[in-house]
């Protein structure tokens, strides 16, 4: 029986060295990697990945979903995370509705993502709820 290897790879194509200090900081990122025609249409989650000195290692597009919800999946997340050597993440998903309160389930999912985390080391930095008009961070707000 044949088993074919697992191929590691890890190329950062950011010329700028993007840094965050914000929450502002995220949202402005963000919404160049999102499209503004569809923000308002069905939820998105994407994931921001950062090195330790909080910059930019590049965003992944993690899932689409429909008009209110979309599926987060925390192996998924921290794969990423760990292939591409992030030492801290930020998570951000639309609101389709333009609501920029938290659910319950965003800020247990955020609880639960922040503990999935710290077991790899890997900083669960901030969550953003955006829409076309502004954005709430769950850090900012204390919902971390």
């Amino acid at each position: 029986m044949k088993v074919t290897e697992i191929k590691i790879s890890y190329v950062n194509t950011n010329p700028t060295k993007t840094k965050i200090v914000s929450s502002n900081d995220v949202y402005s990122l963000i919404l160049d990697h999102w499209d503004s025609n569809s923000i308002e249409l069905l939820e998105e989650v994407k994931i921001i990945l950062l090195n330790n000195a909080n910059v930019v290692l590049g965003v992944h597009e993690l899932s689409k979903g429909g008009i209110t919800q979309c599926t987060i999946d925390f192996k998924i997340i921290l794969c990423i995370a760990l292939k591409c050597l992030a030492t801290a993440i930020i998570i951000v998903h639309n609101h389709p509705s333009g609501t920029l309160h938290p659910s319950d389930n965003d800020i247990s999912v955020t609880t639960k993502l922040r503990k999935a985390c710290e077991l790899v080391e890997v900083k669960l930095l901030d969550h953003l709820i955006i829409s076309n008009h502004g954005y709430i961070s769950l850090a900012d707000n204390g919902n971390m």
